[in-house]
């Protein structure tokens, strides 16, 4: 039987139908590049203090009814409390100066019993200054995100099971309906409670149609333009969605209009329904051999090219086709030894660097005053690290890139304590430079799992990997708050991660240059 690879060779691997393949799933994972990050604008808390109702007060009183205090040596005024109404009206009906005929400490102060004043200098509107999520509620604004990442976990382990049983093409699409749908609804939520539940909904199908989108690619393409397309082309369809969300957000600075804004325009992928085929691989793999022939023929057909008269010789002999209906799950990544270090190690890698790609995306709001320039930098930085993923994967070896990447993340990360604080920039440079290492390790890894695991799993495997890894996002906002304690235990932790993880990788196979395993005997293969 031959290798799948060398079955299709005829079609060759830049044809028109490769070309319309490769674009349109970069196309597809654009929406991705905004659906997570957005929650930088949407859940941001714009500068607020207590309400002061239209009472008769002086001007005087008015401006000091809302007490100041010292913010990392800055006076503001507070955020959650003023001095009590009733009595600054009494002070200002009796003609009583404010500092001077009264000292404003001795005064009993209250909560924003009357709601809060939200500044629009930035933003016309984010869900905290819808629902008050501020205060005591306060904790409600980092939950927020944490339930759209939890539902980005579900989400990418249950497309992945899904993807292994129904397809790649049904999943893919229906995890974008559930993105553009859900989002749409949010913006009807009459409550935080409603408004959370359908945030994570929607992340349900955040990642997992970027999931289902890469695995469909890295099936139907081959040879090295498999491998532009795993580093480069969906990562590139992904980094362009990224940077555009500043530019949505600058414009559209209500957080209703900045949902429809992100979500409509998905309506545009309905047509590629009809232009994008089902993976031939996943087909053979159920016995669906006739299927997968009918779209290879079409192929060569868009191609122009000659298809022999038997494409998939004896491939009805095949293990994976003899037991069409033995589905694989979860548990067949545990199953032997072998199988089992792979996925244990790759666990491990994925978490470390997801927790360091979050911790940093999500920090970056600290490196400019300004959240667009902030988050067009974070984004624009995974530009080189994606060409640079796609070199590696073209000339070197998986393993060696993936431990170089990961000790340049932990130097970069450990080397921000000793910058002075006169060099910001420096500690800049060195920040961007850790999220160029994470962009670029995160984007290898993809196409380093889909290549260990052989067809029955791949989809599995990568859904699983990317399902733990969401872990570690989910805790990146508890992460992030230990530099209260001390300013540079985020970068210590994200660091020694990466460390450990590059030592951890030296124990895993190498699949340079090596044909996709077809089953799990033909992973048994594979040199340590």
């Amino acid at each position: 039987m031959k290798d799948y690879d060398d079955a299709i060779a005829f079609l060759g691997q830049w044809g028109r139908f490769q070309q319309t393949v490769f674009f349109l799933l970069c196309a597809s994972v654009v929406p991705n590049g905004f659906g997570v990050f957005f929650t930088v604008f949407l859940t941001d808390t714009p500068s607020h203090h207590c309400l002061v109702p239209e009472v008769n007060l002086s001007q005087a009183w008015r401006n000091a009814t809302i007490p100041t205090e010292v913010v990392d040596g800055k006076q503001e005024l507070s955020s959650c409390s003023r001095y009590r109404l009733d009595v600054v009206r009494n002070l200002s009906a009796q003609g009583l100066v404010p500092g001077r005929d009264v000292n404003l400490t001795d005064l009993e102060q209250e909560g924003c019993v009357d709601g809060w004043s939200y500044s629009r200098d930035i933003y016309q509107s984010t869900i905290v200054s819808e629902f008050d999520l501020v205060c005591r509620d306060q904790w409600k604004q980092p939950f927020t995100t944490t339930l759209l990442l939890l539902g980005v976990l579900f989400g990418s382990f249950l497309s992945g099971q899904l993807s292994d049983r129904f397809g790649r093409k049904p999943v893919l699409f229906a995890t974008m309906a559930v993105q553009t749908i859900f989002t749409i609804v949010q913006v009807f939520s009459p409550s935080w409670t409603v408004f959370s539940i359908l945030f994570f909904m929607s992340g349900l199908g955040q990642i997992s149609n970027y999931i289902s989108g890469f695995v469909l690619g890295a099936e139907i393409l081959t040879g090295n333009v498999r491998d532009i397309f795993s580093t480069m082309g969906i990562s590139l369809g992904f980094a362009v969605g990224y940077m555009l969300l500043p530019l949505f957000a600058y414009f559209l600075r209500d957080w209703k209009s900045l949902l429809l804004g992100l979500s409509l325009p998905c309506f545009a992928y309905i047509p590629l329904w009809w232009l994008i085929p089902e993976s031939p691989r996943w087909l053979l793999s159920q016995g669906r051999v006739e299927e997968a022939e009918a779209i290879i023929r079409k192929a060569a057909k868009i191609n122009k090219v000659e298809a022999p008269q038997v494409i998939f010789e004896d491939y009805s002999a095949d293990e994976t086709n003899t037991h069409p209906k033995n589905h694989h799950n979860f548990f067949h990544l545990l199953s032997t030894r072998n199988i089992r270090n792979t996925t244990v190690i790759l666990c491990l890698l994925w978490i470390t660097l997801n927790t360091g790609y979050f911790g940093l995306s999500l920090n970056t709001s600290q490196l400019h005053a300004n959240p667009y320039i902030s988050c067009f930098f974070s984004a624009a930085v995974e530009v080189p690290a994606y060409i640079s993923s796609w070199l590696a994967q073209r000339y070197l070896p998986r393993r060696v890139s993936v431990i170089s990447i990961l000790l340049l993340e932990a130097v970069s990360l450990y080397s921000i304590q000793l910058v002075p604080q006169s060099l910001s920039h420096l500690s800049l440079a060195l920040e961007l430079l850790g999220k160029f290492a994470v962009s670029a390790g995160t984007t290898l890894m993809y196409a380093y799992t889909a290549e260990l695991y052989p067809t029955v799993l791949r989809n599995t495997a990568t859904g699983t990997c990317c399902t733990v890894s969401r872990v570690g996002s989910c805790i990146t906002p508890f992460l992030l708050k230990l530099g209260l304690y001390f300013k540079y235990l985020p970068q210590i932790i994200l660091g020694t991660l990466a460390a450990v993880s590059a030592f951890a990788a030296f124990f895993l196979p190498e699949s340079f240059r090596q044909p996709l395993p077809q089953t799990i005997q033909q992973m048994h293969k594979t040199k340590r």
